[in-house]
C-alpha cells in the first residue's frame, strides 16, 4: 500500500514528490516514458521563455550562465534533482486506470515488456500534462509519413519545402531554424496575426525575415489536404496548392481527457477543465489529485511549469492536515 502514487514524471509530478518527500512521504512515480519527456520532445535547440528560478522545484537551484535556460540544461537539472534526491520513478510503465475501491486506488499500469503491474495507494496524483496528445487538425493526409506534430531540429528538412501550420512561438521558432538550413518555409495560420506572445527577442528577427520575402506568412488561411507532394489552403481569395515536401502541424496539444474521466473526474463541457478545488487540487474524487497543465483543460497555455510546479505544495500541505 502506497501512501501516494503520482502519474506522470514531468516537472510538476516531480515538484510534487520533492513537495511530499518535504512533509515526510516517499510517494512512488510512475511515468509513461523517460522523466521530463515533455521537454525531451521539445526542439533541440529551445530556450525557454522563462528565467531558471522560475522553473525552480523544491526549492533547488537551477544554475545557468544564460538569460534564459536552454532545453538542454532543464534536461540536466531536472534529472539531476530526481537522482540526488531519490524519488522512486518507475520510468517507461503506461498507468492504464485509477479505479478507487472503498478508501483506496488500485492502479493498473503496464511496464515496457507488456506485464501488467498493479498498485494500491490511498492518495493518487495526476501530472501527465498533454504533449503526447497533439491536436489533429481532420484533414485528408494528415495521416501521411510527412507530416508530424512535433518539431525537433532543421537538420532533416534542408533544402525542402515545409508548410508550416500555427502562429504561435512554436511555428516562429520552426521557421527560423528551417531557414538557417536553406528549407523554403511557407506558415499557414487562420488567425489575424501572430500571437502577441512571441518571445520578444525573437520577433524583430521573424518579421525581418518576412518582410524580406524569406518566409511566406499567410494569415486567414487553413490547410485543407495534404498529399505527398503537395499540399492545398484555403485563402480568402480561393484555394491554392503548393509543392511540398514535408507539413509540421504545430498546433498544439490536449489533455487526455478519457484517462481522467474513467478515473471518475467530472470535466467541464465547453472548456474540457476538470473539477477541483484550487486551494488543494483534490478533485471531486475523495484522494486524487491533478498537477501540472492538466488541470487546465482545453486552454493549455493558462498553466506552465511556473505556476503548475506550486501545485504539489498545496496537496502535500492538505494530506499533511489529513493526518494531523
Amino acid at each position: 500500500m502506497e501512501k501516494v502514487i503520482i502519474v506522470g514524471a514531468g516537472p510538476c509530478g516531480l515538484s510534487a514528490a520533492l513537495e511530499l518527500q518535504n512533509a515526510g512521504m516517499e510517494p512512488l512515480v510512475i511515468e509513461k516514458y523517460s522523466i521530463v519527456h515533455s521537454i525531451y520532445l521539445y526542439p533541440t535547440y529551445m530556450q525557454f521563455f522563462s528565467t531558471a528560478e522560475l522553473l525552480e522545484i523544491g526549492g533547488i537551484p537551477f544554475s545557468t550562465p544564460n538569460d534564459k535556460p536552454t532545453r538542454a540544461e532543464a534536461l540536466h537539472y531536472y534529472r539531476n534533482v530526481a537522482m540526488r534526491r531519490a524519488i522512486r520513478i518507475r520510468s517507461y510503465e503506461e498507468v492504464t486506470s485509477v479505479v478507487k475501491h472503498g478508501d483506496t486506488f488500485t492502479v493498473t499500469s503496464v511496464d515496457r515488456a507488456g506485464n501488467a503491474q498493479t498498485c494500491e495507494a490511498e492518495n493518487v496524483i495526476v501530472a501527465t500534462g498533454y504533449f503526447d496528445h497533439p491536436n489533429m487538425i481532420g484533414i485528408l493526409g494528415e495521416q501521411l509519413p510527412k507530416v508530424s506534430h512535433f518539431f525537433r531540429e532543421a537538420h532533416p528538412y534542408t533544402g525542402t519545402k515545409v508548410v508550416i501550420i500555427g502562429g504561435n512561438n512554436s511555428a516562429v521558432d520552426a521557421a527560423l531554424e528551417l531557414i538557417r538550413v536553406g528549407a523554403e518555409v511557407t506558415i499557414v495560420y487562420r488567425g489575424e496575426s501572430i500571437s502577441s506572445k512571441i518571445k520578444p527577442w525573437v520577433r524583430p528577427q521573424f518579421e525581418a525575415l518576412v518582410n524580406k520575402g524569406r518566409i511566406r506568412l499567410l494569415f486567414r488561411s487553413r490547410v485543407t489536404r495534404i498529399e505527398q507532394t503537395s499540399v492545398t489552403i484555403e485563402r480568402e481569395d480561393g484555394p491554392e496548392t503548393l509543392d511540398n515536401d514535408f507539413v509540421l502541424a504545430l498546433t498544439g496539444f490536449r489533455p487526455d481527457r478519457a484517462f481522467l474521466q474513467t478515473a471518475g473526474i467530472e470535466m467541464e463541457a465547453e472548456s474540457g477543465k476538470p473539477h477541483f478545488d484550487p486551494a488543494t487540487m483534490e478533485t471531486n474524487v475523495k484522494g486524487l489529485f491533478i498537477a501540472g497543465v492538466i488541470a487546465a483543460g482545453a486552454e493549455a497555455n493558462e498553466i506552465f511549469i511556473e505556476t503548475g510546479r506550486h501545485h504539489g505544495g498545496l496537496i502535500a500541505s492538505h494530506l499533511t492536515r489529513a493526518e494531523e
